[in-house]
């Protein structure tokens, strides 16, 4: 085996800190940036003006105030927010620091300023919701093709036809289903700890609406007595289900007084004088709807109901799978290494029973039905498997029956595929945690990082493309370099100094 190649460090010489100022720093945008970068390809890379025509129908432009922030600056953050994973203000700290990136959003020269303040990530997630985030990532796949076949230039195929050489009527493609869950940033919820946020939560709601010149007397809550009966259980390094029950019960009693009193506080206001603010008033309904699910679990000795709430801030937030995860669930198709959000629901479905829909999907995209489906079991029903029959796709999984000594069957690796890009989208970009707080944000994010997957896969692609592109033209200068050299308008010094080490134009500055 070769040993691996090392790569030097640099080996600057020592200058003493009095001697150089931040004003005597060459910038670098002085010279050429390396064209093989990941944000110079993903900006060569992206269709801007597609995508930020799609962006401002669906904002808007407006003709009063302040001129909005450029469409690409807006979309350019949230991409690498979600490539870099990092956190709001990170982000816009990276961007005044990073000159590749500021040339990635447009920039025409280095800025250290913030390009906005981190704060509006919340707006940019609000703006660019769910269906917004999927037509861009529509438009951007479809350079795919384009890219794996760079130097042919044949006529623009039917967008319809994914392979460019088959009929409309035969179905092409390999299409690989899975669903995942995207685990909301939340605490663990239990029941002992969900009443006693929803009783501190009650107890604000009492401040707010006591008024001494409306009420006679305020409500009493035993606000430190309630809070001392559940530090005594939830302290406990072991609790037996029967102290757990006795600490629910318990914490129940102080809620529903609290609610009671509440309700109370409430009857003394005019319809149009209640002194709650829209976020306090969605929370007192989330606080009564916790209290009538618990109360129902309670009183019949289950630990599951429908439409469980497991956040007081973030109620759209549903089990997915029991103890484990608690978010939103999605479907995927993977295609060629690219990923398709199908669905995202915040209850959990059977992905099976929607197979249907997902094929359908494929079609719409593609103008046909895919050749072979990889997924799992949970898939192929017997409807399904007869229904796929019936379109024509072949079913790349275990036959019904005794299975014969002599079959091909299906390996289990055939689907590690979507099994790696759903690690790849949790380990490295954030799926694995979301911190968005609101649902269209969360589901922003969520399709943020699929769009974010499907870039860092066509720049892989692209990149090859681009030096091809580059080598195309350095080919061509070197030919028309050759002909003024023939022609006896630039010497052969000048030409050997510019056939190789200068960058493609500089051959124009020599022969000026």
């Amino acid at each position: 085996m070769t040993s691996a190649k090392r790569k030097r460090a640099p080996t600057p010489s020592y200058v003493s800190p009095n001697q150089l100022t931040l004003e005597a720093f060459a910038s670098p945008f002085a010279s050429c940036l390396k064209p093989t970068t990941r944000w110079v390809v993903l900006g060569d890379l992206i269709p801007w003006d597609d995508i930020c025509g799609t962006y401002l129908k669906h904002v808007g432009i407006s003709r009063t105030g302040r001129p909005p922030l450029s469409p690409r600056v807006v979309i350019g953050s949230m991409i690498i927010k979600h490539l870099m994973n990092l956190d709001d203000r990170e982000v816009v700290d990276t961007i005044s620091e990073n000159m590749y990136m500021q040339y990635f959003l447009g920039y025409a020269s280095f800025s250290i300023d913030p390009p906005f303040d981190a704060s509006l990530f919340v707006e940019f997630r609000k703006k660019l919701g769910l269906d917004q985030i999927n037509a861009i990532n529509e438009k951007i796949i479809s350079l795919k093709t384009h890219l794996e076949t760079p130097k042919k230039e044949s006529k623009p195929s039917d967008s319809n036809d994914v392979d460019g050489s088959s009929t409309d009527n035969e179905n092409r493609g390999r299409v690989i289903y899975d669903a995942t869950a995207c685990p909301q940033d939340i605490a663990y919820p239990t029941d002992l700890t969900l009443l006693s946020d929803a009783r501190e939560k009650s107890e604000q709601l009492v401040d707010m609406l006591y008024d001494p010149a409306v009420h006679t007397k305020k409500p009493r809550t035993y606000r430190e007595v309630a809070r001392t009966k559940y530090l005594h259980t939830a302290q406990k390094k072991n609790k037996s289900l029967k102290v757990i029950g006795s600490a629910v019960g318990s914490q129940l009693r102080f809620l529903n007084r609290n609610i009671k009193s509440i309700n109370k506080l409430l009857n003394s206001f005019n319809a149009t004088g209640i002194p709650l603010e829209k976020r306090d008033y969605k929370c007192l309904l989330v606080i009564n709807t916790l209290y009538q699910q618990q109360k129902e679990m309670y009183d019949e000795l289950k630990h599951t109901i429908e439409d469980r709430i497991v956040s007081i801030h973030q109620p759209h937030v549903r089990p997915i799978t029991a103890k484990v995860e608690f978010g939103a669930k999605i479907h995927v198709s993977l295609i060629d290494g690219i990923s398709f959000l199908d669905e995202i629901s915040w209850d959990a479905f059977n992905e099976g029973s929607h197979m249907m829909e997902y094929v359908e999907k494929y079609k719409v995209r593609f103008g046909c039905y895919p050749r072979e489906l990889f997924a799992d079991k949970i898939y192929f029903t017997r409807s399904n498997r007869v229904w796929l029959k019936e379109k024509g796709i072949k079913l790349m999984a275990k036959p019904l029956g005794r299975p014969s000594a002599l079959g091909n069957h299906v390996s289990p690796g055939e689907r590690n595929p979507i099994e790696g890009k759903f690690g790849q989208a949790k380990t490295a970009y954030g799926l694995d945690r979301i911190k968005a707080r609101l649902r269209n944000t969360s589901e922003s994010w969520i399709a943020c990082i699929f769009l974010v997957l499907n870039l860092v896969k066509l720049a892989g692609a692209a990149l090859p493309y681009t030096l091809l592109k580059w080598w195309d033209s350095f080919s061509a200068r070197n030919a028309l370099m050759k002909k003024f050299q023939t022609a006896g308008e630039i010497s052969n010094e000048v030409f050997l100094s510019v056939k190789i080490l200068n960058p493609p134009w500089a051959w124009e500055k020599s022969k000026n």
